[in-house]
């Protein structure tokens, strides 16, 4: 029995003047604008799980090992449990509203909740409640994130051009790991000087809310940066296009329900990819100093200090892997990823099991390769899967879905899962297992380097390109018409 195919309404042809021409200036100040965000937003993990042995003994003073440690590596997985429903509150509003005004709104709420944990109560206190404020902000926290990066990448995504998508939008999490680098260094620095002024108790004492206070002076600098960038050329054209809310429509405009409707297949892909992304990445940053302390046996300075030249090296290659994604495809770079991951995960963490200085800096330098592969393409991959009317809430579900259950939870299981074993080994296993689950979705994943976004005009650097493009837009397979705003040609 023969299929109908439906056949797809006519468009008008691509014209020049429909191309979205950004300069390079305009980029570089609306990329610089985001990345100080995520900057802010890890510089808040870097401090946290740098300092979770020493906040175990300040809010989980009188419960018994291991459990103590557990309870604060809690509080980080509650922050990614709640992730999910500020992607699904802020996701929606920044495809309403625009990406700008909630980009601000999720700084403003990172930047005050970072600095009221340093001037939260201590167990010595208030005993066990202690936990409860701590908690509730690092909730806070987990709902602003939740549209952080969420509407972060989704705007570096939508202000680059679409040849060099990849390289600008890496931008982004050179950011958060460079934040993560600063929260390291700061925590390594407040340590030397308490210690050395107050004694080896000082950070107990009230050394530790000094990284959370220096997120005031950054948080305003952070702020005044948001309030600078435009909103993104894509979103302005898409909010004046006519037709934003047909129901049966994939690139019109929707609620939570219409983009779980239309674009669950696509969502279920980029779940996997994050969950690799995350759990390796945490691993890597979140997770690891308390590893290192607890089943590696370095001291709290130098775990605190063993991360940072690695997270600074990997940062600077970032841009570089963007760029070999835009000429080779983000497919083949998260292949490379995988790859990497399952190849090299276990033997990195067998150099580690040495012991000495020098084997963790070899072993963290092998684990940053699939990490920097994963997390270089992630802005430029993620939210390009999606179309402009619904990308930003799309990836609100998407990435904070996978980030919350499978990424910010890393710290936690992988020690639970320690514990339980006694395998010291169980965090690669972990890490391990979910790259294999983001290999079988790189195989359903389309092809976006190079390629327009879905649902918007081509993005380009100059006219010269805008005319290339409406030149040769009837023989370039990377153009497609039909996934554009433009006006249907009615019969």
């Amino acid at each position: 029995m023969s299929r109908t195919r439906t056949k797809r309404p006519a468009r008008r042809r691509l014209e020049v003047d429909d191309v979205i021409v950004v300069e390079r200036t305009k980029v570089r100040t609306a990329i610089s604008g985001t990345v100080v965000g995520n900057f802010m937003e890890w510089f808040d993990f870097g401090i946290y799980g740098y300092l979770a042995v020493t906040l175990t003994v300040v809010f989980a003073e009188d419960i018994p090992d291991p459990w103590g440690l557990l309870v604060t590596l809690l509080g980080f997985a509650v922050s990614f449990l709640v992730r999910p429903l500020g992607g699904i509150v802020l996701g929606p509003l920044g495809d309403r509203i625009g990406r700008q005004r909630v980009l601000f709104l999720t700084m403003a709420m990172m930047a005050t909740a970072t600095a009221l944990i340093g001037l939260l109560p201590t167990s010595a206190q208030i005993g066990i409640w202690a936990v409860v404020p701590l908690y509730l902000l690092k909730m806070v926290q987990g709902f602003s994130t939740g549209g952080e990066y969420a509407g972060a990448s989704t705007y570096v995504t939508e202000f680059s051009p679409d040849r060099s998508r990849g390289f600008w939008a890496s931008w982004l999490d050179v950011g958060s790991y460079v934040g993560f680098a600063a929260g390291a260094t700061v925590v390594a620095l407040t340590t030397v000087i308490a210690e050395g002024l107050w004694g080896p108790d000082a950070m107990v004492d009230g050394g530790w809310r000094i990284p959370f206070l220096v997120a005031i002076p950054l948080g305003i600098v952070a702020i005044w940066f948001r309030l600078r960038i435009p909103e993104t050329p894509a979103f302005e054209q898409e909010s004046s296009s006519a037709a934003l809310d047909g129901a049966d429509d994939p690139f019109a405009r929707h609620g939570i329900g219409g983009i779980i409707r239309h674009h669950w297949r696509t969502i279920l892909i980029a779940v996997a990819i994050v969950a690799a992304t995350n759990t390796a990445g945490y691993a890597l940053t979140s997770y690891m100093p308390t590893y290192l302390e607890t089943e590696v046996g370095l001291s709290n300075l130098s775990a605190a200090v063993a991360t940072v030249p690695v997270l600074v090296v990997m940062s600077a290659t970032l841009p570089f892997v963007g760029r070999l994604s835009d000429r080779f495809g983000r497919r083949r770079v998260y292949a490379c990823a995988i790859v990497a991951s399952l190849v090299l995960t276990v033997p990195a963490f067998a150099i580690m099991q040495i012991g000495e200085l020098w084997a963790v800096f070899i072993a963290l330098g092998i684990i940053a390769v699939p990490v920097a592969l994963f997390v270089a393409i992630s802005a430029s991959a993620l939210p390009a899967l999606f179309p402009t009317a619904t990308r930003f809430g799309a990836m609100g579900i998407a990435y904070n879905l996978a980030v919350s259950l499978f990424g910010g939870t890393t710290p936690l299981f992988s020690q639970a899962l320690i514990e339980w074993t006694g395998n010291t080994y169980m965090p690669a296993f972990y890490i391990m297992f979910f790259s294999a689950l983001a290999a079988v979705a790189l195989f359903s994943m389309r092809e976006t380097a190079q390629r327009p976004l879905l649902g918007s005009m081509p993005t380009v650097e100059s006219r010269a390109e805008a005319e290339a493009i409406v030149a040769r837009q009837d023989d370039d397979p990377r153009i497609d018409t039909s996934t554009m705003p433009l006006d249907i040609i009615r019969p």
